[in-house]
C-alpha cells in the first residue's frame, strides 16, 4: 500500500473514532483539503415546509441572488452524455424569465481532462485514493466538492448542486431564503426510521432527531459560505459511515445522501422542503410547476402505454441502456397514453441529442 493510502486510511479512522468531539468543538473550522473533522454552528430547526407564498418580485429593478449550477462526474460515457444533455438545457433557460442561474461548472472528479473541457465549463478533481470508496463511486462527490470550493473562484453567492440525469424544464430561481436551503424532499430518506444509526453521528445533544431533513444534496439550492462548511463533514460522515457494516448496511446506495443530511443539520443548516423541485418519471405523470425532470428510473410500457415497471416493456427508455454508449439521435417517441413527464423527457433528450455538435463521438 503507498505512502498516500496509509496517510487517508489513518485519517479516516481517526476521524471516526473522534467523529462527535470534533463535532462540539470545531465549529469555526476552515475549509481544508484534508479530511477536517465536522464543525457545528448554532442549530435551527430545519423542518420547514414549502412557503405558501413567495414575496420576490422579479423585473429589471430586481436584485437578483445568482446562483452558480455544479455537477459531479465521472468520466465514464454514461456520465458524460448526460452531462451534455444537463448542460444544453441550462444554457436554454439560463436567461429566461425569472432565472436565478449564474455560471455552471462540471466538477469531474477523474483527476483529468477528458475531450468535453470545451464543451462543458469544467472543474478537475482528484479522485478519492483507490480502493477508499469501496466500490461505492458516489463516495468521490462530497471530496470533490471539497476540492471545488476550495481552489475554484465562484462569483455567486449561492450553489445548486444537481446530477448529470436532471434536466431543466423551466428557468430557475433561487428557492433558498432566510438561510435556508431549499432542497427537494425524498419519500426514502427517512431519519425517524433509522434514529439508533444516525445517531452515531448525530449525538443527542444536537437534538431531536427531526432536525435532520429528508433530502439528499441534490437538488438542493445553499449559501456558498454554508456549503464550504457543510463539505468537509460531508466527506467525513460519508467515509464513517461506509466503514460502518450497520451503516453501510441500513442506507445502502443512498448512504452518501444521509451523509449530506446529517451534515446540513450538524451545522444548523435548515432546508425548506420544496416538492416542486423536480419529478421523478415514471411515477410523477405531469410536469406542472417543477422545474426539473429526473430520469433515474427506467420507464417501461406496452404499446397500449401501460407502465410495465419491473418488466422490460414494448417500448421503454432507461438511461441504463446507454452505460457504453451515447443514446442515438431522434429517439421514437412514447406509444398514445404514456404520460406528459415521459414524453415530455424523451423530447427534451432528442431536442438536445439533435442540436448537440458531433453526438455520439
Amino acid at each position: 500500500m503507498g505512502c498516500g493510502n496509509v496517510f487517508f486510511t489513518l485519517i479516516i479512522t481517526f476521524s471516526v473514532a473522534l467523529i462527535t468531539y470534533n463535532i462540539l468543538i470545531s465549529a469555526n473550522a476552515s475549509l481544508k483539503q484534508e479530511l477536517p473533522g465536522p464543525s457545528t454552528s448554532s442549530i435551527i430547526d430545519p423542518i420547514i415546509r414549502m412557503p405558501v407564498e413567495r414575496s420576490r418580485k422579479y423585473g429589471s429593478n430586481a436584485q437578483k441572488r445568482l446562483f452558480h449550477t455544479a455537477v459531479t462526474a465521472s468520466d465514464s460515457v454514461y456520465n458524460t452524455w448526460q452531462c451534455r444533455v444537463m448542460y444544453y438545457w441550462f444554457k436554454k433557460h439560463k436567461n429566461g424569465p425569472n432565472s436565478d442561474m449564474g455560471g455552471f461548472t462540471r466538477i469531474l472528479h477523474s483527476g483529468k481532462p477528458d475531450n468535453y473541457m470545451n464543451e462543458i465549463p469544467t472543474f478537475i478533481a482528484q479522485p478519492l485514493p483507490a480502493g477508499m470508496d469501496q466500490g461505492y463511486i458516489v463516495l468521490n462527490r462530497p471530496w470533490a466538492f471539497v476540492q471545488w470550493l476550495q481552489k475554484a473562484d465562484i462569483k455567486e453567492d449561492y450553489i445548486l448542486m444537481a446530477e448529470p440525469d436532471h434536466i431543466i424544464v423551466k428557468p430557475i430561481p433561487n428557492l433558498s431564503k432566510d438561510g435556508l436551503g431549499a432542497a427537494f424532499p425524498f419519500f426514502y430518506i427517512e431519519p425517524k426510521k433509522y434514529e439508533s444509526v444516525l445517531r452515531k453521528y448525530f449525538p443527542e445533544e444536537k437534538g431531536p432527531i427531526t432536525n435532520i431533513d429528508p433530502i439528499g444534496n441534490s437538488p438542493v439550492i445553499v449559501g456558498k459560505d454554508s456549503l464550504k462548511k457543510i463539505a468537509p463533514t460531508w466527506m467525513n460522515v460519508s467515509l464513517a459511515m461506509k466503514k460502518d457494516p450497520e451503516t453501510d448496511k441500513a442506507f445502502g446506495w443512498v448512504l452518501e445522501m444521509y451523509a449530506y443530511a446529517v451534515s446540513s443539520a450538524l451545522h444548523g443548516v435548515g432546508n425548506i422542503l420544496y416538492k416542486d423541485f423536480m419529478i421523478q418519471p415514471p411515477w410523477d405523470t405531469e410536469i406542472g410547476n417543477k422545474f426539473i425532470i429526473h430520469y433515474t428510473y427506467g420507464c417501461d410500457y406496452d404499446l397500449k402505454g401501460r407502465l410495465t415497471y419491473g418488466k422490460i416493456g414494448e417500448w421503454r427508455f432507461d438511461k441504463r441502456s446507454f452505460d457504453t454508449e451515447a443514446p442515438p439521435r431522434n429517439l421514437p417517441l412514447p406509444p398514445p397514453g404514456v404520460p406528459e413527464s415521459v414524453v415530455t423527457l424523451v423530447k427534451m433528450v432528442n431536442e438536445a441529442t439533435s442540436n448537440i455538435p458531433n453526438w455520439g463521438s
